[in-house]
Formats: C-alpha cells, structure tokens, sequence
C-alpha cells in the first residue's frame, strides 16, 4: 500500500514540478553511504562547492552507519517529492536500491551513481568513479613486485567492507587478487577462489576498528599472514594495530585504496607499503555540473570511451616503486590528497 500511495503522490508531484519549472533553482541531492568517513565529507565538499558556483540547491542526505540502506531509500523518496532535478548516490547495498533509484527515474530525475556502481551498473543513468578494478590492480601488481619470489609462497589476508559485497568492494578485491596473479572464480563476488595462498577474507565495515577485528580474525587463521590488502585505508590502520599487538608490523607488507591525506601520511610512515589513490572531490563537483545540465539541456552524461562509467582517475602512491607499475611519490599523493 505504501508503495502505490507513494507513487501516486510522485506522479502528482511530477505533474505540478513540471508546471513550476523554469522560475525556481536546479535542485539536486548527495546521498552518501555516512557523513562520518573523510571520503564522503570530502564528497560532499566538491558537490557543496560546485552547487554554489552554479547556483544549483543542494540537499545532502548520509547513512548513520555504513550499510544503512533503509536511510538512503528514504533519502531517494524525499528528494522525488522535493522536486530535485537529479541525485548522487553512494549506494550501500547496490542491488536492492535498484527499486528506489527506478522510481526516481520514472520521476523524471536524473541518477548519477558516485564511486559505487549500481548492480547492475545501468540501473543509474551514469557512473562518476574510480575505476576500482584497476585501483585493486595496480596495488596488486605492486605488492606481487616489490616480494619478488616470495610471492610464489605468500599468505594473503583479505579485509573487506561487509558481507553485502557491493560492487566497489568486489572490484577492488578481484583486481588486486589478479594484480598479484591469483586465478579468481566468478569475478562478481569474493571468496570463491581457490589459491592456497588465500588464507582468507574477512570484513572490516571500512573503518578502523573493523579493520583490526577482522585482522585479528585472519590471524587466527593463520599467524604467518604475510600480505595484507585492505578495502581502505582507515581498515589498514587497523589492520597495523592488530600486527603490531603481536609485534609483526615491520614483516606484513599491507596495501590499501582511497588515497586520503591519512592514508597516504601511512604510507610515508611504513604503515603502508602502496595505496591507490581516488578523487572524490572530483567526482561530486562534476555530477553537479551533470544534474545542472540535464535540467538545462535535457543531456545525459557520456561515459568514457570503452567504458561503462566516467573515470575519474586513479594514482598508485608509494616511494618504494617498481619496474611496470606506474605510481606517484607521496609527496605528489599529499598534495592530491582529502580528508
């Protein structure tokens, strides 16, 4: 019932939106997983700043936890009967919002997917991101690398975001298992491979003390983990502790993706061995400029030529780099760097 009475309320509003256009602001909305993790607050600082220069009205809405999917559903039916013209979604679960973003669609909004594609990836009308695979790709390629031999006989420990396996997840495992020559399974999930180096996957819920349980956990698996890859860089934070508890910090080469200005101070300081860097600023302030064009002009945006979304670009940081890897220093991540 809730469903087709908020349908007719949507159509209705689709009716008297459209008869009020032209006189008012562009309306558009940030849906961010929280408002907590500095890569969204810096999301929302490049979608705020943009909004101001183009005189687009902004509406921000954000998880309270990471995996909060019901607030960011809810978030989706307030923007409709709002009259935006448009929404940035950083979606928790990737698949079942899929329902919500429709309605959204049919209302005549425009959706545009930030960082996490949607599943499947058309069910928004683009994708700003980071291309993710080749983020897992180039911090496996380096950690395979910089072990040399040794990486015929590693033990690799897995941190991942959370059981939902939303897709950003997915990409950044799978490509830094292939970076570092595992053969995968079904390359849409994780956890199917059969390479007895793997000595498991765990989760971390993308934060820190996430990050230290589930090194923990992988520990207990087995003590001798040797290499470590973690969904972000908070999660390798905590990753470092729970190493450290058993004095093994300085023999576990861990790597990581995000890019944020802790992070890459991380890597400076050996917490980190290589993260690849992402630029969320980016990616808001040109939604922004999407949602105002497609309000304006009716125009969708385009994604990268040979791909499915628009990639917003990616940077291997490390000072320790290696032959067929490209990177950039710390020093250039700092200044690239968020957060």
């Amino acid at each position: 019932m809730k469903k087709l009475m908020l349908g007719s309320a949507l159509a209705t509003f689709a009716l008297a939106g459209s008869a009020m256009a032209g006189g008012h602001a562009t309306t558009a909305c940030l849906i961010t997983k929280t408002d907590t993790n500095p890569f969204f607050v810096k999301m929302k600082e490049g979608a705020t700043a943009k909004a101001e220069e183009l005189g687009v009205e902004l509406k921000t809405f954000a998880g309270k936890f990471d995996g909060d999917h019901e607030t960011q559903v809810q978030a989706i039916e307030t923007c409709i009967l709002d009259g935006a013209k448009g929404i940035l979604l950083t979606a928790s679960d990737t698949s079942s919002i899929t329902s919500s973003v429709q309605q959204a669609r049919d209302a005549g909004l425009v959706v545009i997917a930030l960082d996490t594609p949607l599943n499947p990836i058309d069910a928004a009308d683009a994708t700003f991101a980071t291309d993710n695979y080749r983020a897992g790709l180039l911090i496996g390629q380096w950690a395979k690398a910089q072990m040399g031999d040794a990486a015929a006989d590693a033990k690799i420990g897995l941190l991942n975001i959370n059981v939902s396996q939303p897709t950003v997840g997915v990409l950044r495992n799978q490509g830094f298992l292939e970076g570092f020559g595992v053969d995968l399974g079904d390359p849409s999930k994780w956890g199917d491979e059969t390479d007895p180096r793997i000595v498991g996957h765990d989760v971390s819920d993308g934060n820190e003390e996430g990050g230290r349980k589930g090194m923990e956990n992988l520990l207990a698996q087995d003590a001798e983990i040797n290499v470590v890859y973690t969904i972000n860089e908070p999660a390798a934070a905590g990753a470092y502790e729970a190493l450290k508890a058993l004095g093994r910090e300085d023999d576990v080469l861990i790597v990581s993706v995000d890019g944020g200005c802790p992070g890459v101070q991380n890597v400076a300081e050996g917490v980190i061995g290589a993260t690849s860097q992402q630029y969320p600023l980016l990616m808001a302030s040109l939604g922004i400029e999407a949602i105002k064009n497609w309000a304006e002009n009716g125009q969708k945006p385009e994604p990268t030529p040979g791909k499915d979304f628009f990639d917003t670009g990616v940077g291997l940081v490390t000072d320790q780099p290696v032959d067929g890897v490209e990177s950039i220093s710390v020093e250039e991540g700092l200044a690239k760097c968020w957060g």
